[in-house]
């Protein structure tokens, strides 16, 4: 194994101590690999290589006044096969959306959507 250094902030250095905890891991080098192999998965997710991709994305977004998500869910339309919106706790919004679109057009959504970084939580999950 390649033995690297890495230089993490408060915030990150505890929630690499959260996944080390909550996994049940011994080190903090297995957290960072595990940490590692979900962003990849997460990556490859939302990043097919091409042909028709069908699944569920969640979105929890900040501000509910902000008309950001309504926006960029117009230039996508014709991807969403339903979705719903609800309104939660302190303004924000849950948004669950049913899509089917090429798998370059579901990177630019996605894409799109992290770009304003006004969510607080989104994860496609492929069908």
């Amino acid at each position: 194994m390649t033995i690297i250094s890495s230089s993490l902030d408060e915030e990150s250095l505890k929630l690499l101590d959260d996944i080390q905890s909550n996994y049940g891991l011994k080190n903090k080098s297995q957290a960072l690999r595990l940490a590692i192999s979900m962003a990849s998965d997460t990556m490859h997710a939302e990043s097919p290589d091409e042909g028709n991709v069908e699944g569920v994305l969640v979105i929890v977004r900040r501000n509910h006044d902000d008309p950001w998500m309504i926006r960029i869910q117009a230039r996508y339309q014709g991807c969403i096969v339903t979705q719903m919106h609800s309104h939660l706790k302190d303004s924000k919004c849950l948004e669950v959306m049913v899509l089917s679109c090429d798998a370059e057009t579901l990177s630019e959504f996605m894409r799109d959507i992290r770009s304003e970084n006004k969510a607080d939580y989104v994860k496609f999950v492929k069908g």
